[in-house]
């Protein structure tokens, strides 16, 4: 009876450590993709806004997906949608005539993005320098559509600065601060008129060199991380 509890005792230690590397395995994997949700808010900077950053901050929310190219870069896609608004007696500019305006409006954004991570992402891979948590940048290209009398399609480029941190092994949590230059001057102009408007409030018309428009998002997210990685990346 004690030969057969040792032999018992034996076996299941030799079974346990056959299987200890598939089990790590299974429970430590790296992978490609992420994909999620983001909600926070955003706001405009243009003629009606100059300086006041996030100044009447509407609610923002979208989706993202991101494909982790190694443990140091990603590449990040997007769908987001927020509101805008803005009164020129904040603008901190006077205009001819002491002009006046108000607008809101929503809008979408839809875009891609290069990130760079300043350490190594991962809960894994300890020995290559990895962190479970690092901020990051990124800039990228996007566009967006805006609602109003009169609509806006314009090209965006998207700029900013992230901080991520893994919560699990396959859940990620973060936050990004990002602004988007646009390439037209009329984002702020929600109406049909003939007359005076934020698109050229000075009589200068915009060009790619000089244009006042931009707005922004401050999102936290959420990330689930799918598609097993073969190879670790290095």
């Amino acid at each position: 009876m004690i030969v057969q509890v040792r032999w018992m005792r034996t076996f299941s230690i030799v079974l346990s450590l056959l299987f200890l590397p598939v089990v790590h395995k299974l429970f430590s994997q790296e992978y490609k993709y992420e994909i999620g949700a983001a909600t926070g808010i955003s706001s405009y900077m243009g003629d009606a806004n100059r300086t006041r950053f996030f100044l009447h901050p509407k609610i923002a929310g979208g989706a993202l997906f991101r494909y982790n190219i190694n443990l140091q870069w990603a590449i990040k896609a997007n769908i987001l949608g927020g509101s805008i608004s803005a009164n020129t007696a904040y603008s901190g500019n006077r205009f001819p005539a002491e002009q006046k305006e108000t607008f809101q409006r929503s809008f979408a954004d839809i875009g891609s993005q290069i990130e760079f991570h300043f350490f190594r992402y991962s809960s894994e891979y300890g020995y290559l320098g990895a962190r479970p948590y690092t901020p990051y940048l990124f800039i990228g290209i996007g566009a967006t559509v805006a609602t109003g009398e009169k609509p806006f399609y314009g090209v965006n480029m998207p700029i900013g600065i992230g901080f991520k941190y893994k919560l699990k092994n396959r859940i990620n949590i973060g936050t990004e601060i990002s602004t988007r230059k646009l390439f037209r001057d009329n984002f702020d102009v929600t109406k049909q008129t003939q007359g005076w408007s934020l698109d050229a409030p000075f009589g200068i018309e915009s060009s790619l060199l000089k244009n006042q428009d931009w707005y922004s998002f401050a999102v936290i997210y959420f990330t689930w991380d799918f598609g097993l990685r073969e190879d670790p990346c290095r």
